[in-house]
């Protein structure tokens, strides 16, 4: 304390006006650098130390031999316009990445009967051919989870389905501009079900991410049940950098609905999306993150889809991946009705609207972050500059911290 008010001091000696406001320029300079060195940190990955501090760190489980109709490592056939199969038997379902569960989990997030938390709205936009509503929520034990329904006017959900299905047109048309690799590892002709692994970009000052994927479809009707899940590959070594995600959640609910233009022709679609991942960021700078960049990835989707029906109309032939997304599993609408939809449960998730928070209630934070950063660099270079950066890391590590 008594070097900084020697300093304060000897700011106030100058003689002049402009060299007291010359002193408290410099003066002020290494805390604003310390607060945007305290918002790198919020970014960084969370060290390894802390993970196996808290105990975080997934275990690895035996990988699952595939069914004998699934293949590895080998190229997809382009399969025909219209397969599917039947429902697959639990025997054949215990051996797929994705499968009976997963279906059903997501029915109910759909007919909003999971039971969790309710779902607080965040956004709504319009254009001409797109409609856009986004909804978060909090649970206690895990990571932000969000809902969209997207309504694209005239597109059929089979184009939607192979849309979002085709990895090498999200690369080759870039709507998707995160994405920087894909690989297949596993295919199942049978079903449909695939394994892939998929390389994110992230901010400079993040490692990218790696994700391995279990993918499915299931079909009931003219409706379309899509699962995307993060799935445990032993068999694909971990490295560094990309860093892996082993929580990732990303599925789809693709159904036709009724257009705007008031004729009540059922030529638009709905994009019902459930997505949840734990990136290794704080959740509070995550949602912070995603709530500023949402509608800026969202409206690119948009010009992505009419370029892919345009390639589509005009005899484009299919990749492997939206070959894939044509062999599916045919489900009866009557075997998704569970035993709350017979009692008529209610859902409990009712939206709400989110409440406004003033900017001001995060500059605590803020200051807490760059206070320790320049204290760390003022006073000591020594023992208290490790300590005060690791316990500022080790306070963003926790998870939970919300």
């Amino acid at each position: 304390m008594s070097a900084l008010l020697d300093l304060l001091m000897g700011v106030f000696r100058q003689p002049t006006l402009g060299g007291v406001a010359l002193e408290l320029a410099s003066l002020a300079a290494p805390l604003w650098l310390a607060v945007l060195v305290g918002l790198l940190i919020g970014w960084a990955w969370r060290p390894r130390w802390a993970l196996a501090v808290v105990g975080d760190t997934p275990p690895e489980t035996p990988a699952l031999p595939p069914p004998p109709s699934c293949r590895n490592n080998e190229p997809a056939a382009v399969a025909p316009r219209a397969v599917m199969a039947a429902a697959a038997p639990k025997e054949e379902d215990e051996g797929l990445a994705v499968g009976t569960g997963d279906l059903m989990h997501l029915r109910r997030l759909v007919e909003e009967k999971d039971g969790g938390p309710s779902w607080i709205h965040m956004m709504e936009k319009t254009l001409p051919t797109m409609r856009y509503q986004a909804w978060r929520r909090d649970p206690q034990d895990g990571p932000p989870q969000y809902r969209s329904s997207t309504i694209f006017e005239d597109a059929s959900p089979e184009v939607v389905r192979d849309f979002f299905w085709d990895d090498e047109f999200r690369i080759k048309n870039t709507w998707d501009d995160m994405l920087l690799q894909h690989e297949m590892l596993e295919e199942c002709t049978k079903t449909g079900t695939m394994v892939l692994r998929w390389v994110r970009k992230f901010p400079f000052f993040c490692s990218d991410r790696e994700y391995i994927i279990g993918r499915r479809i299931w079909a009931s009707g003219k409706t379309y049940y899509c699962v995307t899940k993060g799935v445990p590959r032993p068999s694909v070594p971990r490295r560094n950098k990309p860093r892996r995600v082993d929580l990732y959640y990303s599925s789809w609910c693709i159904r036709p609905v009724e257009s705007r233009n008031g004729d009540g022709s059922m030529t638009a679609c709905e994009v019902l999306l459930f997505h949840h991942e734990d990136m290794g960021i704080p959740w509070e700078i995550a949602k912070l993150g995603v709530r500023q960049g949402m509608w800026g990835c969202v409206k690119r989707i948009e010009p992505g889809l009419r370029a892919y029906q345009i390639a589509k109309t005009a005899g484009e032939p299919l990749s492997k991946y939206a070959a894939m997304a044509h062999v599916n599993t045919k489900v009866d609408p009557d075997e998704l009705i569970t035993e709350d939809d017979k009692t008529g449960t209610s859902s409990t998730n009712n939206a709400e609207a989110e409440k406004p928070k003033h900017w001001t209630g995060n500059i605590h934070k803020a200051l807490l972050i760059g206070g320790a950063v320049a204290l760390a660099c003022t006073f000591d270079r020594g023992l208290l500059t490790k300590a005060v950066i690791f316990g500022t890391a080790r306070r963003f590590a926790g998870p939970g911290r919300r």
